[in-house]
């Protein structure tokens, strides 16, 4: 059935009369007649739309309680670590045992640490039970992989339809980190410190229910299939390297910037110069999504690092020989739409070297990565603008970004490529 569904929906071929405008202005709606799409998509958009909301509540809601914006980074970061040791192990539970028996118990969870942050925090209680709340909220599910696993499953076999659908899910990733900081930072200031947090949970459980309850698209267990761990899978360790690189410009770039508007004397237009960053990623995915590709996805890795290298040039350039905060929102503008090809090309390529059966865990590893990525360039960035000048900090994700191409080499070299769900009939 799933064979025919997608013959029928993808073909690739115009309306008679359409000169071909129709297949090159509309895969994403080729994408969504694929019955069940539309459904798990909206789920998982809600879901993970508080993915950037959570921390900027936590911060604003601790510092304006607590009166510290040290304590509020130090739970923010404590919840970062705990992220980066329990996804894992949660995406290995979603492939073991499916997204649906999974994920919503998991949710659940991480949404009651949610709820306690907020209670102790307008309890007064000890700072230490912030850090144990905060915690909790670590078995919250990578709804951004799962969402990948789908399409995997419905477009096995089909290269093009995947790249697509990979890109539009990297533009659903920007969208809802652009969104949600600015969301968060209007709950809080509008209503009360708490509504940041507390809209978030409800969001994060409706779109989850939403999400696996859509159980006609979720990818079968593959049960009583042996395979290795992805991270002693061939070609998958260095991409992980490579995702730690690029984290490390993410969080660089975020406390340099915030750094830099605050020097000129506008800290609350941060926020709108990070956004307009992932507004020129989201735009940029949504193009790389409709663009035809040939050759391995291995080989055009570096190609896309260098673009994201080169790009970075610009920031360090605005910053260093202008010092105008509105030249430097229009150069993160260009420097972002090198960020959603470049995560494009990784995710998809640790889609194809995860063994079968394991892909919700290899891509979380990837995300795990990232995290860890930023949670160092954040303080080296954080190091740099104190102790130098922030446009000095430009030279941070510049060079994790050169970093990053360098590492991307060998991996674009490697032969290996491991029978994955991509290639599955």
């Amino acid at each position: 059935m799933r064979e025919s569904v997608r013959n029928r929906c993808w073909t690739g071929r115009s309306p008679p009369g359409d000169g071909g405008r129709m297949s090159r202005l509309t895969p994403y709606r080729r994408l969504f007649r694929l019955p069940g799409t539309r459904a798990f998509t909206a789920g998982n958009l809600l879901a993970r739309l508080p993915m950037g909301m959570f921390s900027v509540s936590a911060v604003v809601m601790i510092a304006g309680a607590r009166d510290s914006y040290a304590l509020a980074g130090a739970v923010t970061a404590t919840g970062l670590a705990a992220t980066a040791v329990v996804a894992p192990w949660t995406a290995r539970l979603v492939d073991r045992y499916g997204q649906a028996r999974v994920a919503l118990p998991a949710t659940a969870f991480a949404a009651l640490g949610s709820v306690a942050l907020v209670l102790c925090v307008r309890r007064d209680a000890p700072d230490w039970t912030l850090f144990a709340s905060y915690a909790a909220t670590a078995t919250t599910p990578n709804t951004g992989g799962m969402s990948r696993a789908r399409w995997a499953h419905l477009l096995a076999g089909d290269a093009k339809a995947l790249h697509t659908a990979n890109s539009f899910e990297q533009a659903a990733d920007e969208l809802c980190f652009m969104i949600g900081p600015v969301l968060a930072a209007f709950l809080c200031g509008t209503f009360f410190p708490e509504a940041g947090t507390l809209t978030g949970v409800v969001l994060l459980l409706s779109g989850t229910v939403l999400f696996t309850t859509r159980r006609a698209t979720e990818p079968p267990v593959a049960a009583g299939v042996p395979a290795r761990a992805p991270l002693r899978a061939p070609g998958i360790p260095p991409l992980l390297v490579v995702c730690l690189a690029m984290g490390a410009v993410f969080g660089a770039t975020e406390v340099v910037t915030l750094a830099f508007a605050d020097t000129q004397g506008h800290k609350a237009a941060a926020g709108v110069v990070l956004g307009l960053q992932a507004a020129g990623s989201c735009a940029a995915g949504l193009l790389y999504g409709t663009a035809r590709l040939t050759g391995p996805v291995a080989a055009r890795l570096p190609w896309c690092l260098a673009a994201m290298t080169g790009l970075l040039t610009l920031p360090l350039l605005a910053a260093s020989v202008t010092g105008s905060l509105p030249v430097l929102a229009a150069a993160l503008l260009v420097a972002g739409m090198a960020t959603a090809p470049a995560m494009v090309t990784t995710m998809t390529l640790v889609q194809e070297r995860t063994p079968q059966g394991r892909l919700n865990e290899g891509m979380t590893l990837a995300v795990t990565g990232l995290l860890g990525g930023i949670a160092c360039g954040s303080a080296i960035g954080g190091w740099t603008v104190e102790h130098m000048t922030p446009t000095v900090g430009y030279t941070i994700p510049l060079t994790a970004a050169a970093t990053a191409l360098l590492l991307s080499l060998p991996t674009a070299r490697s032969p290996h490529r491991l029978p994955t769900p991509l290639t599955r009939t």
